[in-house]
């Protein structure tokens, strides 16, 4: 295995740009990556889930989690609920606004990665999974404390807007 310079750095920003990319589609919607992924968290929990459950479905802290759910609930697009589960729980339910939002912003962001992804070929794809795949692999065999460790200053996308 040979060392790629700059390879890191390469991939972040093509993951940067795509991000990017696919931010600037769901703002005009008035969504963001986040906000649609807590979005579509609860749509497959079936429209409600405990602020502890989203967090770590969305695999972020229960304060990003609250910060991005009040965003969510200023906009309309869920509401807080008491959980007939356990009385010191507060569910993060969908609103219709929010079922409405969240099929919006699918249909954008699948517009946005057929847009992306359009440029390559079936064996590009094919290959760009594999080599995805095999850096995740090697993460995971390798993983690094933390990105503070690495030298990587990378934000929780949880926190932005």
């Amino acid at each position: 295995m040979g060392t790629h310079v700059g390879g890191l750095f390469a991939l972040l920003h093509a993951a940067g740009s795509a991000e990017g990319f696919v931010e600037s589609k769901l703002a005009a919607v008035g969504l963001s990556i986040p906000k649609l992924a807590a979005l579509s968290r609860l749509v497959d929990a079936g429209d409600s889930l405990p602020l502890g459950q989203l967090a770590e479905r969305l695999a972020c802290v229960k304060s990003n989690v609250t910060q991005l759910v009040d965003r969510l609930e200023t906009d309309g697009l869920v509401e807080r609920a008491p959980d007939p589960n356990d009385r010191r729980s507060r569910l993060a339910v969908l609103t219709e606004a929010g079922r409405r939002a969240y099929e919006k912003g699918s249909r954008v962001q699948g517009d946005a990665e057929r847009h992306l992804f359009e440029a390559l070929s079936g064996d590009d794809s094919a290959r760009l999974a594999d080599i995805l795949a095999k850096l995740d692999r090697a993460r995971a065999d390798k993983p690094i404390a933390s990105a503070a460790d690495a030298g990587l200053g990378l934000l929780d996308p949880t926190l932005s807007k």
